[in-house]
């Protein structure tokens, strides 16, 4: 793929709510750990492998993209050459591209959710779309499970994983291009399709068993055109995509975008909003498919318009979104488990990764699928299993973890138990503290002897 004629911008949110009380002023969404590195860390190596090592990267909020354009600096020196770029907070997906549409020159455009984690190449997601010479094409994989794989007990017998409910998609025949999705609200509708579209391909398989990963590469003409045009358009996934694909048999593309557009006047209003802040030196298979059938069938090019396109992924790749408690507790677990390849950490014949500067008291044991980070202390009798403990913890003595999250300079003090929760970085857990499925803000203090089930605990 050569790199000047594909752009690459990476959106990487803000403060998302949906995370809270995980995120905070200190911790934007981009920098949240992921086996103790930012969950941007994922997909800037994974362009970097691809060779996609000039970026623009949108960050909501200005004190946010800071932190993030820091940490860029700092990690990815001499590596890649990063412009990160701020835009207001609330602005959605398709209003931080259009603060930066202006800006981009190629012919092609690859954007990508900051909080995506897979081993699927960008490379290969391009490749579809030049060879179709699609106006976009969209990275599909297959859905994701959630829940934990075991109960953390030794004895406890493993618990149902849960299908991840997502997108109802339409595919032709060859499950190359993209018919219909619905999404969110969408999904629970009856399905409607453009009759032209069924007309053209003849049949159409329905599937319920894949997730939109947020990977997608568009004609930059066309990207462009539609940002300008549509300005009420808030969201990639659940605007700019769908409006794509249903209008794909009734508009015809040129090389200079879409042909009788509206009026180009209105020049990317956001524009102003924009602050470019640094310049950096260098559901299981679903048993829900059907297909429809059209009787009138015309060849797919039977009139000059516009293709949307899908890659789909491989089932042996690893596909997740860190868009959720739950995903973030998944995919720390995931990335230290079964897609232990995505984490960079060499693992131990106990499969493992214990930092040798971490400290482990008498007969206190690490279970397979950890990670202890440097720095960080166990005392005696301890039981850690399938959870990622970070930098500099201080561990008192007979304190159980399973399944759970600890983020750096966490103070736990004697007899606690944590399981399936998260804890934030220098919080404080008094003794004998119990935590099952929880959620602890930064710095905050869990009082001695205290009980806490499904709750989120942050200072009001």
């Amino acid at each position: 793929m050569a790199r000047m004629d594909f752009e690459v911008v990476v959106l990487a949110g803000g403060a998302s709510r949906s995370l809270s009380p995980l995120v905070s002023q200190e911790v934007p969404k981009a920098l949240l750990p992921v086996a103790n590195r930012p969950v941007l860390s994922y997909v800037l190596e994974l362009l970097e492998a691809g060779n996609l090592k000039d970026l623009i990267v949108v960050v909501e909020g200005e004190d946010a993209a800071l932190l993030v354009g820091g940490w860029i600096s700092g990690a990815y020196v001499d590596r890649l050459h990063v412009e990160v770029a701020s835009v207001p907070e609330g602005v959605g997906t398709a209003g931080a591209l259009r603060a930066v549409a202006s800006y981009l020159t190629a012919n092609d455009v690859l954007i990508i959710s900051g909080d995506l984690v897979t081993d699927v190449p960008p490379g290969a997601v391009a490749a579809t779309h030049r060879k179709h010479g699609a106006a976009v094409t969209a990275l599909l994989c297959p859905a994701p499970v959630s829940g934990p794989s075991d109960s953390g007990t030794s004895g406890g017998k493993e618990k149902a994983k849960k299908p991840v409910r997502c997108n109802i998609v339409g595919l032709d025949p060859t499950r190359q291009y993209l018919l219909h999705m619905a999404t969110g609200a969408e999904v629970d509708k009856d399905i409607r399709v453009q009759k032209s579209i069924l007309r053209a391909v003849g049949q159409m398989e329905i599937r319920a068993d894949l997730m939109d990963a947020h990977m997608y590469a568009f004609k930059r003409t066309v990207l462009q055109d539609i940002l300008e045009q549509k300005d009420k358009f808030h969201s990639i996934r659940q605007d700019i995509l769908p409006y794509l694909i249903r209008t794909q048999m009734n508009s015809e593309v040129s090389d200079n975008g879409l042909v009788n557009s509206e009026s180009r006047s209105d020049r990317l209003s956001s524009q102003s909003d924009l602050r470019w802040l640094s310049h950096h030196r260098e559901i299981a298979p679903s048993s829900f498919q059907e297909t429809y059938s059209s009787s009138v069938k015309l060849p797919p090019d039977a009139r000059k318009t516009h293709k949307c396109c899908a890659y789909i992924a491989n089932e042996s790749k690893y596909c997740a979104r860190l868009n959720s408690i739950q995903a973030f507790s998944d995919i720390n677990r995931d990335v230290i488990g079964e897609a232990s390849h995505l984490s960079g950490y060499s693992f131990s014949a106990q499969n493992n990764i214990i930092h040798s500067s971490a400290e482990l008291g008498s007969k206190t044991t690490v279970g397979p699928q950890c990670m202890l980070a440097e720095g960080s202390k166990l005392g005696d009798k301890c039981s850690v299993k399938r959870s990622v403990i970070g930098r500099h913890c201080r561990i008192g003595s007979n304190v159980k973890i399973a399944n759970s999250v600890v983020m750096n300079h966490v103070t736990i003090e004697d007899g606690c138990s944590i399981q399936g929760s998260v804890i934030c970085s220098n919080v404080q857990l008094q003794e004998r503290v119990v935590l099952k499925d929880c959620q602890v803000a930064a710095q905050y203090v869990v009082t001695t002897g205290s009980e806490h089930k499904s709750e989120s605990l942050a200072r009001k």
